[in-house]
């Protein structure tokens, strides 16, 4: 009788952990997407202010803005010695952007069309980036050497778009000035994102534990959605004002700066943990989203229809990461 008594109110205590810690999860990914929005129009702003091109600010000002909660959600994972889901949040939230993200833009702007050619350059570097994160998984780990030189690709990628993509400062507003607002919401909202990112990541572990998963799990799929939708209103707002350009260079440059810097960063402070499951389902799925990408983006047009088709091989991605298809 006590034993029954016991194992009910070790249930209990359980259910209700398991509520507190998901409104928590809830609560802290409010407060890391509310704080990269502000964090992202401000950068934006203080970006087309400097006469930076739209295509460059969507990959470079804007997909950083939106990644931060990937990144620093990730260092604070390694931090807490939970270093799996670091991998878990940059392959969720890769398949994501292109799954979900490109396919939501698709979807609402009936067709997504871009002036830059992307073949020569852009899209190669985007595959070499999905190239780069199997080959330095596969085995498991992401290794400190290999972070350092996921870094120095960063640092080319970004150094070829100022030097390819900027336009002259006269590209904005005759006579207009840096103003001070855009610095101040840009520091405040990273204060915010930093707390959104701490809670998110304690949420995870607690979840992982009671539910008995493997927290690359829930960071592959509550975590990397959650941390995506920053580019889903960035998506919204660009597909609402005509500009389809910064869609898709958003979901390009959010994918690399995921593989070279959230990868990377948290690597230099160890080795990164790549559970079995993300080496056998999740990387193959990158690579096959990737691939799609290029395919659809190639002769610079995403369609309605191939929208709806992402949504749906993304809707197979979550069912066979937990093994219910």
């Amino acid at each position: 009788m006590a034993l029954g008594k016991f194992s009910e109110f070790r249930e209990k205590n359980l259910i209700t952990s398991l509520l507190f810690w998901s409104a928590i999860l809830i609560l802290s990914l409010a407060v890391l997407i509310k704080a990269s929005d502000h964090f992202t129009g401000a950068a934006e702003k203080i970006g087309l202010m400097a006469g930076i091109s739209p295509f460059v600010v969507g990959v470079t000002i804007v997909s950083i803005g939106t990644s931060l909660p990937e990144l620093i959600s990730s260092l604070l994972a390694v931090y807490e010695n939970a270093s799996e889901i670091v991998a878990g949040n940059v392959i969720g939230s890769n398949i994501a952007n292109i799954f979900l993200i490109l396919a939501a833009g698709a979807i609402m702007a009936k067709k997504l069309e871009i002036k830059r050619n992307l073949i020569s350059v852009d899209l190669p570097l985007l595959v070499a980036s999905a190239v780069f994160t199997v080959i330095t998984t596969m085995d498991g780990e992401f290794s400190r050497g290999e972070a350092v030189l996921s870094v120095l690709c960063l640092a080319v990628f970004f150094a070829y778009l100022v030097s390819s993509g900027r336009v002259p400062a006269t590209a904005g507003e005759p006579g207009s000035k840096m103003e001070t607002r855009p610095f101040v919401v840009v520091l405040v909202s990273a204060i915010f994102i930093f707390l959104g990112a701490k809670f998110t990541i304690d949420a995870v572990v607690e979840i992982s534990e009671i539910l008995d998963l493997g927290k690359e799990l829930v960071a592959v799929s509550a975590v990397a959605l959650g941390t995506s939708l920053p580019e889903l209103a960035v998506t919204y707002s660009a597909v609402k004002k005509g500009n389809p350009e910064i869609v898709i260079g958003n979901v390009l440059g959010s994918n690399i700066f995921n593989t070279y810097a959230v990868l990377g960063i948290p690597g230099l402070f160890g080795a990164l943990a790549v559970p079995v499951t993300l080496v056998k389902v999740g990387l193959p799925v990158l690579i096959g989203a990737t691939v799609l990408f290029l395919v659809v983006t190639v002769d610079r047009k995403v369609t309605q229809w191939e929208g709806w088709v992402f949504l749906l091989l993304y809707a197979f991605f979550i069912g066979k990461i937990f093994d219910l298809i």
